[in-house]
């Protein structure tokens, strides 16, 4: 007796950011991800990308407008959701809990004082380590014998000291994850199709913030988009081996989230 078991194909999410605000969050958001994964690894190059990406979120978080772009946005979700407190057909108790998760992080956010990474820029050895490590090479141990000896130190030792500084940028994270979860809970999706490649979104009004598509990765093409104020457009276009990008020749089935 023979079992046939279903391939799954893994499909290629692209997500668009279609204002600045999100174009950030969405950088802090992969930052962190790249942080987490190579701080749960042991080898001390792996260690040293976690660095680099916690210097990378440092000046990602630096924006002084950040801060109150996030409230802003906390706000907006929280007058959004609030407005289907007398809707029969909403959970009420779901409701109650994603407008308290809000609140808690907006007190939250609120109640950091001073720049968000402002305790790494003040760590001397961690300055030091920034202005080394965005040169290209420039972390040999001939370069910086303190981060060699700290290189050396057993991985729990490095790895403490990664979350520890991580953790300085706890509230950011806590309101980029939930607005960027919220934003992406509250999409719809449909299945279309872009004919020979291209594919329009007319906007009818809307200001959408976030265009996800994702594609089956059997097409040998890639998403590109420019959006206007009344329109969206796509074309997925192929790269040859020169990396030349031309216009796909063949229709593209994908899902669309805005």
């Amino acid at each position: 007796m023979s079992i046939s078991v279903a391939k799954r194909t893994v499909m290629i999410s692209y997500d668009y950011p279609l204002n600045e605000r999100v174009r950030t969050w969405l950088r802090i958001e992969d930052l962190f991800a790249k942080a987490d994964a190579f701080v749960a690894r042991e080898d001390v190059r792996d260690h040293h990308a976690a660095l680099q990406a916690l210097f990378e979120l440092a000046e990602v978080i630096t924006r002084p407008d950040l801060k109150s772009e996030l409230l802003q946005e906390i706000e907006r979700q929280r007058v959004s959701f609030d407005a289907w407190r007398n809707n029969p057909a909403v959970d009420g108790a779901v409701l109650a809990a994603v407008l308290a998760e809000l609140q808690l992080t907006r007190e939250t956010l609120l109640a950091t004082t001073g720049k968000p990474c402002q305790e790494i820029r003040e760590n001397e050895w961690l300055s030091m380590m920034r202005n080394r490590c965005f040169i290209p090479g420039a972390s040999c141990s001939f370069d910086i014998p303190t981060y060699h000896y700290w290189l050396n130190l057993p991985a729990t030792e490095r790895r403490t000291d990664l979350l520890g500084w991580l953790a300085v940028l706890a509230p950011i994270r806590e309101a980029v994850t939930q607005v960027m979860r919220l934003l992406r809970e509250g999409r719809k999706r449909a299945s279309v199709q872009a004919i020979k490649g291209l594919y329009q979104v007319n906007l009818g009004g809307r200001s959408p913030m976030l265009l996800t598509l994702v594609v089956a990765p059997d097409y040998p093409c890639v998403p590109e988009i420019s959006a206007g104020k009344h329109a969206i457009n796509l074309r997925f276009v192929t790269i040859d081996k020169q990396h030349r990008p031309r216009l796909c020749e063949q229709d593209v089935a994908f899902e669309l989230m805005l």
